[in-house]
């Protein structure tokens, strides 16, 4: 997918920039042409010879290249590319291209480009959370660029959190993908349920779990980049779409999310129910704060209606839906995945289990089989932007 596509590479100051090595002989291992352009603070942590090497091309870091004023044309190197990739991109830089200050020749190049960025961010825990970063992080986002978010891992400071460059190989992994775009799904429209349910006991307190709703926002991302028009039907996240043409429905409880599942059910071609929804509610919902008065309390609960469940019993043969399940399960992991695959009426089911580290809730990563009623996958561990990618993938190729 990489061959014969020119790529900048800028590199930032920060520890990471020794990664940018691999990162090159990787892209040009895959048959990439790539120029690389470095700020100052960059040459601290890796040499330009370094890259000029594995590139085979020179390395730019100035406007003016020598004593005779031969000048450097950052417009050129913006022209050329068919796609500008930062990485490490660091919090100064990511805060110049967002405001739009242009004092180095990869700001320079930056702001000339007509091709696709790609960012992908590098440096220390609490940076990477301060909101002035998260701003501008969120600023180059509506601008259309691309963010290949930090991974979690052990830091340069000793601290061991997000922050982390993510890994050469799954950069490249994300560049072959977003040029192997295929417009697979364009004319489909694809519905997908995220995130938890919260069913109230009272105005203040609720029942909950714990599911983020990376996978189905990243299911939603993958889906919009091949070309369908996406419906997100989303509990209370604190993720969100990398596309503002993706539609968000907003809902709270279980009988809310079956509400908005039920109206734009019908239209839809595909079907994706990754939320975690609640099996139950409480039987009432106390107008009032519950006050705290016995030592015991005892909530009587009733059974929301399962609503991939309910999709699959209206789900239409002339209009061949397609339907997608998800099961986490903690034992007998594929014959319960298989028996949900049956009972809901699913084409396919995602199967993941609690068993494996760093799979399930709050995990940027997860590791997946998937079901249909001939076959299963198996996947290794893997970012969730990429298993969103192997899921859409697999949906494609049995569509």
């Amino acid at each position: 997918m990489l061959k014969g596509k020119k790529i900048i590479l800028g590199v930032c100051g920060s520890i990471a920039a020794y990664k940018s090595a691999l990162l090159v002989r990787e892209l040009v291992k895959n048959g990439a042409q790539v120029k690389v352009i470095m700020t100052d603070a960059a040459k601290e942590f890796i040499g330009p010879l370094t890259l000029a090497t594995v590139s085979k091309n020179p390395v730019e870091s100035s406007f003016v290249k020598n004593d005779q004023g031969e000048w450097t044309n950052h417009v050129e190197l913006g022209l050329w590319a068919d796609l500008m990739l930062i990485a490490p991109a660091s919090a100064n830089t990511i805060g110049k291209l967002a405001n739009g200050l242009c004092d180095n020749l990869l700001t320079a190049t930056y702001l000339s480009a007509r091709c696709p960025v790609v960012i992908a961010p590098a440096m220390d825990l609490d940076m990477y959370q301060h909101p002035s970063v998260l701003g501008n992080l969120d600023a180059l986002k509506s601008f259309g660029n691309q963010i290949i978010d930090a991974e979690h891992g052990e830091l340069a400071s000793g601290l061991v959190g997000k922050g982390r460059m993510a890994e050469p190989e799954h950069i490249t992994t994300y560049l072959e993908s977003y040029f192997g775009r295929s417009q697979a799904l364009a004319g489909k429209k694809v519905l997908i349920t995220a995130g938890p349910t919260l069913e109230h006991l009272d105005p203040v307190r609720f029942i909950g779990n714990h599911s983020s709703g990376k996978m189905g926002y990243e299911i939603a991302n993958r889906c919009y980049e091949q070309g369908a028009e996406v419906t997100i039907v989303s509990g209370p996240v604190q993720v969100k779409k990398d596309y503002d043409a993706i539609n968000v429905v907003s809902v709270q409880s279980a009988d809310e999310m079956l509400d908005a599942t039920l109206n734009h059910f019908p239209d839809t071609d595909i079907a994706i129910f990754a939320a975690a929804v609640a099996d139950y509610k409480p039987k009432t919902k106390a107008d009032q704060k519950i006050k705290k008065n016995d030592d015991s309390m005892s909530i009587e609960l009733v059974k929301n209606k399962d609503i991939a469940k309910e999709m699959g019993l209206i789900k239409s043969q002339n209009k061949k839906q397609f339907t997608v399940g998800f099961a986490l399960e903690t034992n007998n992991e594929e014959e319960n995945a298989r028996k949900k695959l049956e009972k809901k009426n699913f084409d396919m089911i995602v199967l993941n289990s609690l068993q494996d580290k760093g799979a399930g809730f709050k995990h940027n990563t997860n590791k997946i089989s998937i079901i249909d009623r001939n076959n299963i996958t198996k996947f290794e561990l893997k970012s969730k932007a990429e298993v969103a990618y192997d899921i859409v993938e697999s949906i494609i190729e049995r569509l």
